[in-house]
């Protein structure tokens, strides 16, 4: 598919009907489709030293691989305007991160009686094949909160991943029961003994499909969309 605004608006529209791509509303507009994944131990907010960068950007890319591995991806970034085709109110890093995308989406907050209030988000995107390290930049940028509502998608919108400051939110087309990986709540997560011992089984499985120390679905290789039923679970953190 070439990319083009109009194309790719509609694409959105036909698979995520439920709201607009702003990535901070993922997580609410589709509660049994996300989880949750912290970036540093003890869901500590921002790096501050080069192996917890390290740490940051190789769970980011272990993720992203079980999401997106042999695919192409949309990279999407987004800037803010107070008018529709002003200037951005801080065009950088994303315009500098960013080359490639192209403006696809502008999403009008206008409730605001006052116009000096009405803030206009935009979103840009491009397409490339997915490898480990592509996105590196930005996923840096969002760790030091230069950039916020950056999210990852395949070609139909059907896996999305949206990294913030202090972690990512991980969306699939399947039931994930809203497991947020850094405390194991909400229904996803082994609630008796004996799932709990299948839940443990699962995670000595998995360890060896993953680079180090990263938070990922259980079940082993592309879990993600796979296995609805599967718990998830923190591997190494």
């Amino acid at each position: 598919m070439t990319l083009t605004p109009s194309l790719l608006a509609a694409l959105w529209r036909e698979r995520r009907p439920a709201g607009p791509p702003i990535a901070h509303g993922f997580r609410s507009r589709y509660p049994d489709h996300w989880v949750r994944f912290h970036t540093l131990p003890g869901s500590k907010r921002y790096p501050e030293t080069e192996d917890e960068y390290a740490t940051v950007l190789e769970r980011h890319n272990a993720i992203l691989d079980e999401l997106f591995t042999g695919t192409d991806v949309f990279v999407v970034t987004a800037d803010w305007a107070g008018t529709p085709d002003g200037p951005a109110h801080h065009p950088e890093p994303r315009r500098t991160l960013h080359p490639r995308g192209i403006h696809w989406w502008t999403e009008s907050d206008t409730a605001d009686p006052d116009p000096d209030f009405h803030i206009h988000t935009r979103l840009y995107a491009d397409r490339r094949p997915w490898r480990p390290g592509c996105v590196d930049e930005l996923l840096r940028a969002v760790a030091d909160d230069r950039l916020a509502d950056v999210f990852l998608a395949d070609t139909g919108f059907r896996r999305m991943h949206h990294p913030y400051d202090g972690g990512a939110d991980a969306s699939s087309p399947h039931r994930t029961s809203g497991t947020d990986c850094a405390t194991g709540t909400r229904s996803g997560c082994p609630t008796t003994p004996q799932a709990c011992g299948r839940a443990r089984r699962r995670q000595d499985g998995c360890r060896a499909a993953v680079r180090g120390p990263v938070a990922v679905v259980s079940g082993g290789p592309s879990a993600f969309g796979r296995r609805p039923s599967e718990t998830v679970l923190e591997v190494g953190l």
